[in-house]
């Protein structure tokens, strides 16, 4: 009789056993970066990943960059929509390429499955030496009093900085004279050098040359100030009627739904809210955000929407 009783306790401790060890596996997450290793994109999904580990293992973050993104955005599109392949990338690919190319080889709305907003970012007006100006109100008036005489500088064409400033242009019904780099570093040594006027740039890019005095962030294009430089007003504030910003987000194959999208979006939301998770991301220029996946396609949404004027205004088409 005891004897049975041991057999019988000792199998349900078997089962107990084997029921914890299921209910504790993890499912595995690859994700992929389209753009080389040391890059704001790829040093955003590390720390996701790193973030991600309580609710998936292994986790592998894979680079595949080249074509501004599209290599890796095209494996996301023909993966598994089981929720263990995922792309975290900036909104550029999902908001400007549709404009911007002739022929984009996927549909960022149709061949992708949101999942969620990790972070947004602004980008500063920088007045450089040559511009002598100190806040937008002088911008503005010596655009007007000069049409097309005034230049900025971005890191190149077609890029967000470039749209930033078109779309600046419109809302203050200004022109200015674009030029592109290579680089935002080849567009600071112009700056300084006081070959160009102006710069967009995202505000962590040239928040130590407006710290240091050798060049002046006048204006930040998003809704609130950018807590790198408080002191500095926005747009907004300054009478220009824009507010724009870009952002970081995590998107899956199309498909992705139920409990693999519902695990991702929940663990992604929890990890934002993580102290540690949120400083990290604080400390690279960043505001945190983790949304849920109906509201960065609602963001997506609303950018695509955005951006399509101002980017069909300068005739860009890139092959």
């Amino acid at each position: 009789m005891m004897k049975s009783i041991r057999h019988r306790l000792g199998y349900g401790l078997l089962l107990m056993a084997a029921f914890c060890a299921h209910a504790q596996e993890k499912p595995p997450l690859k994700i992929l970066v389209g753009f080389p290793p040391g890059g704001s994109a790829d040093v955003m999904a590390r720390l996701v990943a790193d973030a991600l580990r309580e609710d998936f293992s292994p986790i592998v973050v894979d680079n595949k960059p080249g074509a501004g993104g599209r290599i890796a955005l095209n494996m996301v599109k023909t993966a598994k929509p089981d929720g263990q392949t995922v792309i975290v990338l900036p909104s550029g690919p999902m908001v400007l390429f549709p404009h911007v190319y002739k022929k984009l080889d996927y549909d960022a709305v149709k061949d992708f499955t949101p999942v969620s907003q990790i972070a947004r970012f602004q980008f500063g007006v920088v007045a450089g030496p040559a511009s002598g100006v100190k806040n937008v109100g002088e911008m503005i008036a010596k655009a007007k009093a000069q049409p097309g005489a005034n230049s900025y500088g971005t890191p190149g064409a077609g890029t967000l900085p470039h749209f930033m400033g078109v779309l600046m242009e419109q809302s203050a019904g200004v022109q200015l004279n674009h030029v592109p780099f290579q680089g935002g570093a080849p567009a600071n040594n112009a700056l300084l050098g006081g070959h160009i006027d102006y710069k967009f740039d995202v505000v962590s890019e040239t928040a130590e040359l407006h710290r240091s005095g050798k060049a002046r962030i006048i204006a930040v294009t998003g809704s609130k100030r950018d807590t790198q430089v408080p002191e500095v007003p926005t747009l907004k504030e300054s009478g220009i009627n824009m507010d724009a910003t870009a952002w970081f987000a995590m998107y899956g194959p199309a498909g992705l739904k139920g409990e693999a999208l519902d695990r991702l979006e929940k663990a992604m939301i929890k990890i934002v809210r993580l102290p540690v998770f949120k400083d990290k991301v604080l400390q690279l220029g960043y505001e945190p955000i983790g949304s849920s996946s109906a509201d960065l396609a609602a963001a997506q949404k609303s950018d695509l929407t955005r951006w399509e004027k101002p980017i069909k205004s300068t005739g860009v088409q890139l092959d």
